[in-house]
């Protein structure tokens, strides 16, 4: 049994040494077991069942063009930098859609493959397009940035699933859905991705960098955030900055990171 168990280990270790890739932007090195392709096609089948049950506002309201314009242009300049810098293999198979769903409720996300839905609840603190850029451009940073396998991948680890996911499917189906669900934010109606602060922060930079690529300026983070504080402290955590940085920390890194953010933004203009 013993010996089982160092064979699993060492296998593990090596599928990890494999599988690392480098975050764009951030270069920081991340463990993904799991095929890409694989992630994407179990998001859709969640992404459709999503809007099955919470349809689309409609296309001819001002506020959805905003979030489709705003969406697209991110979606682009995420193309192009992936382009420039000789990466467009990891959004290989992204197809882009952008929904604004009517639900009062403070949250945004994105999904592996570039769905994205915007949740109408927060738009009264986005305000501005500028505003809306900063919160689809985290939210796209995840999406980009893999946190979703990544988190994945730490899950099975974490339950000892060392087989490959159509594997685990096949033999442990229910456990390796709930491992999903949890990677990607899907469980309880699904809300914000469970990433830890690590991987928010690098999410910001992200965001920053392609609103910036896409003609906004990020220094429009900050007074988002600070509208975010000021919605935190009057009482229950919006679902939108739960398992996030807090305020002023993030703040704090914001400011450092901008002239570098801001460098893309010159770029663009």
């Amino acid at each position: 049994m013993k010996s089982v168990k160092k064979v699993a280990v060492l296998a593990v270790i090596a599928i990890g040494i494999y599988s690392c890739s480098k975050v764009p932007i951030s270069g920081r090195r991340q463990m993904n077991l799991l095929p890409e392709s694989q992630m994407m096609s179990m998001s859709l089948t969640q992404y459709q069942s999503f809007l099955s049950e919470n349809p689309p506002m409609a296309d001819n309201m001002e506020q959805t063009k905003m979030v489709k314009r705003v969406g697209n242009r991110i979606a682009h300049a995420v193309e192009r930098y992936m382009k420039d810098n000789k990466m467009s293999g990891r959004i290989k198979g992204y197809k882009w859609e952008f929904n604004l769903v009517d639900e009062n409720t403070v949250n945004a996300w994105c999904m592996p493959g570039g769905k994205v839905v915007v949740y109408s609840g927060i738009l009264p603190i986005t305000k501005t397009e500028e505003g809306l850029a900063v919160v689809m451009g985290h939210e796209i940073a995840h999406a980009i940035a893999r946190h979703g396998n990544e988190r994945m991948s730490q899950g099975m680890l974490a339950q000892g699933v060392t087989t490959g996911i159509a594997v685990a499917l096949r033999d442990k189906p229910g456990l390796t859905q709930s491992i999903f669900l949890g990677a990607v934010g899907a469980g309880a109606g699904i809300g914000m991705l469970a990433f830890g602060r690590n991987q928010e922060s690098e999410a910001d930079k992200m965001g920053m960098v392609f609103m910036a690529m896409a003609g906004y300026q990020p220094e429009e983070a900050i007074p988002f955030w600070q509208r975010m504080k000021a919605v935190g402290g009057g009482g229950g955590t919006p679902e939108f900055m739960r398992t996030h940085p807090s305020n002023d920390i993030r703040i704090d890194r914001i400011k450092e990171y901008l002239p570098v953010a801001e460098s893309y933004y010159s770029k663009a203009n």
